[in-house]
């Protein structure tokens, strides 16, 4: 499936983030750094750059972008994938050894703060610990697109939970569209 590419979201950093599909939550955020458009096969962390990228979308801006987070983030990346398809939580599980909740009462109440030794790990570890979260609260509605050629993935937020497509416009219109030409005598 070629996604339709968007002439590019402005991110504070001033670079354009060229992902057809944006604003999932963190773990699936991630998966969607992969994808397909009119040229092939896309991935945004083939390098530092794109690792910026993603990291100012995903609201991390004030993290750095180098070598050791590309590779934790490409590896929390493949994880997360291999949990969502293929259900093996191994590499999930090696993620999440690189950090924890630290767990404190303040004034305000109750709080969480991710304790992660090697900073490099926090936005992989981020990452996987927001997978933890959404299968925990609905695992069935953690989707890959229905369209054959479609490589995204989504959070369903329907009412029902049957959304099928990450997006309506692209992947769901052309899907029914040669449904509907392929019936034609």
């Amino acid at each position: 499936m070629v996604a339709e590419t968007p002439a590019g979201r402005s991110l504070p950093s001033g670079m354009l983030d060229p992902r057809p599909h944006v604003g999932e939550p963190l773990a699936l955020d991630l998966l969607n750094t992969r994808w397909i458009d009119e040229t092939g096969p896309r991935d945004l962390l083939t390098d530092v750059a794109g690792l910026r990228v993603w990291l100012d979308a995903a609201g991390l801006r004030e993290l750095p972008a180098d070598v050791r987070t590309l590779t934790a983030v490409r590896t929390a990346r493949d994880a997360v994938h291999a949990t969502v398809v293929d259900a093996d939580h191994a590499g999930l599980n090696a993620v999440l050894e690189h950090g924890r909740l630290r767990r404190s009462l303040t004034e305000n109440g109750p709080a969480s703060t991710p304790d992660v030794p090697r900073q490099w790990w926090l936005p992989a570890w981020l990452a996987a610990e927001n997978l933890l979260s959404l299968l925990a609260e609905a695992p069935e509605r953690i989707r890959q697109c229905a369209h054959p050629q479609c490589v995204l993935f989504f959070y369903d937020t329907s009412r029902n939970g049957t959304r099928r497509w990450h997006s309506m416009t692209t992947c769901g219109n052309r899907t029914k569209a040669a449904r509907h030409y392929a019936r034609k005598p």
